[in-house]
């Protein structure tokens, strides 16, 4: 029998990562926009400091900048929601996932910035100024903030708790009836 728990964590860990790499998306399209920015630099940014764009000359850069963003924020916000799972079991008088969050990107943003990009790729630490790029962290832990408190006001079973019947106990044609 597979335990749902983990399961359902992963599957928030999913929906905190998509969230996350989203509002990261907005705040450097707003960034942009009012600073007269191109956005697809910084796109064409990720796949180089990825090297990404070595292995597939050919792709589009833009498109795999977004797709490896979001690839690697989908993982990030894995790991986010199975720390907060595992924090919760030892310290179960914690409910506010803000702090957590938001010290976890902050501290993603500083090993990223100061440590893994300077030896990886070091242009991509002059695309936008470090206060852009810290704020675009703390808005993924924001968002991934959020939706792990929803999911545990929803219960054990995470987002979806309500909205997948149960073997034996709900028919199809009853969910769609709700």
């Amino acid at each position: 029998m597979v335990d749902a728990r983990p399961l359902a964590t992963l599957r928030t860990g999913l929906i905190v990562g998509c969230a996350g790499g989203l509002a990261e998306i907005a705040w450097v399209t707003l960034y942009a926009g009012l600073t007269g920015t191109d956005p697809a630099v910084i796109a064409r940014g990720v796949t180089t400091a990825a090297g990404i764009s070595a292995l597939l000359p050919q792709a589009s850069p833009v498109a795999l900048g977004v797709g490896v963003h979001m690839a690697l924020a989908v993982l990030l916000g894995s790991a986010l929601a199975l720390a907060w799972q595992a924090l919760r079991a030892k310290k179960s008088v914690l409910a506010n996932p803000y702090p957590f969050m938001l010290a976890a990107l902050g501290s993603v943003w500083a090993m990223n910035f100061f440590v893994v990009l300077p030896l990886v790729s070091a242009a991509f630490t002059n695309i936008v100024p470090y206060a852009v790029s810290l704020t675009s962290k703390l808005l993924f832990g924001v968002a991934a903030a959020e939706v792990i408190r929803l999911a545990h006001r929803r219960g054990r079973g995470g987002l979806f708790r309500d909205r997948l019947p149960r073997r034996g106990r709900c028919s199809w044609a009853a969910l769609y009836a709700r």
